[in-house]
């Protein structure tokens, strides 16, 4: 097993790989004490059997500049392979500014070809590549050094198995004529806002369910503070203040070192100092704010009409759809997209692209009563009235 630790020789292999048609990439990395991830491990792998043309390239070594491999990223001509991308993705743009194009994610592509929703890589390894994976270094600090034997042949499993994935979905995808809809899907990934967290819009992450106007608005202060602490001391957002202490202080609205102390979920080093002067900051804001600057938790018209009939009749039509075109029935639409349609809603995702043209056109004329369903064998179809 070949592991790189000299630019140079990631120069070279680099240069080698922008010969073929694909290469596929993995990393590893941790991000259990820091903000931003940490790469510890790079994976590659040219097209090949067993470990030929596989390496490993250690980012932590001394005076290795990861450039050779960005510039093959930016090669428009090699299609770079990963499977489950983003956490991948978010590393490179994060230290590099750059997206690896053209992208292929071997998920994305399992679940457009019929393997179901969220399919793992083991399952692909399994039923694509006939093939069992050693699990035994899955939990392991990748941070240290030297590797084991044992760690650098998980970690090559990786992209070697993943190259028969590729092949095996291209193969079918080209078959189905569905390339189009694996590429749409990518638009999230490939867009550089997936990876940009911004302090101002940390909040709509917190799950709450007091919608009051003034409250939202402590929360909203309180989630910027936070995320702009842990960004700039590269500190997980929950060593600041995890959510629930995050509620209780918009809950509570405390205004002072003692209020503060009375808190029974506040970590002991947040009662005090940066911390502690930021949430009383944060919590004033909030409560000087605006009415009309308040922020609105978004979601469903609260005035949608949502008729239960239609939403039942609309998930026995995706049912139908899933099974005819062998695609996950949450991939083609969630509960919340049958009951905004059901409700006279006509902007979401269901009824967009590759979704619209499977379900999307069906369910708005079912809507519209112009066309009925049947039970035929054990099939459900669609019937124009």
């Amino acid at each position: 097993m070949i592991t790189i630790t000299t630019t140079d020789a990631l120069a070279d292999y680099c240069q080698e790989a922008r010969k073929h048609p694909y290469v596929t990439v993995d990393t590893e990395f941790l991000r259990e004490r820091t903000y931003y991830s940490k790469l510890c491990l790079v994976q590659l792998a040219m097209p090949g059997e067993d470990d030929a043309g596989a390496v490993l390239v250690d980012p932590l070594a001394e005076g290795l500049s990861l450039e050779p491999l960005y510039e093959l990223f930016r090669d428009e001509n090699v299609v770079k392979v990963f499977h489950a991308a983003r956490q991948d993705l978010e590393i490179f743009y994060v230290d590099a500014g750059l997206i690896p194009q053209p992208l292929f994610d071997t998920q994305v592509a399992a679940m457009v070809c019929g393997f179901g929703e969220q399919v793992g890589y083991e399952t692909l390894v399994r039923r694509i590549a006939k093939e069992q994976l050693d699990k035994s270094s899955r939990f392991t600090d990748w941070s240290r050094r030297p590797l084991s034997e044992a760690q650098k042949k998980y970690a090559l499993g990786d992209v070697t198995h993943l190259r028969r994935i590729y092949e095996y979905l291209a193969a079918e995808l080209e078959k189905s004529g569905r390339d189009a809809w694996v590429k749409e899907e990518l638009g999230t990934l490939m867009d550089p806002a997936t990876y940009i967290t911004r302090p101002e819009d940390a909040w709509q992450r917190i799950k709450t369910r007091n919608n009051s106007g003034r409250y939202l608005a402590i929360v909203r202060e309180l989630a910027r503070f936070r995320e702009a602490h842990a960004q700039e001391r590269n500190i997980p957002r929950n060593r600041v203040y995890k959510d629930d202490a995050l509620l209780e202080l918009a809950a509570t609205k405390p205004a002072s070192y003692d209020d503060l102390g009375r808190s029974r979920l506040l970590l002991r080093e947040a009662r005090k100092g940066a911390i502690a002067d930021g949430i009383i900051a944060a919590v004033k804001r909030g409560l000087e704010m605006d009415p009309k600057d308040q922020p609105q938790k978004a979601g469903l018209d609260d005035k949608l009409q949502v008729n239960p009939a239609v939403a039942d009749m609309l998930r026995v039509l995706l049912k139908g759809k899933s099974e005819e075109y062998g695609v996950a029935a949450k991939l083609i639409a969630t509960a919340s997209d049958l009951d905004a349609i059901a409700g006279g809603r006509r902007d979401g995702a269901a009824l967009k692209g590759w979704r619209a043209q499977v379900f999307g056109q069906d369910a708005l004329k079912l809507c519209e009563g112009k066309i009925a369903l049947r039970v035929k064998g054990q099939n459900i179809e669609a019937v124009e009235l």
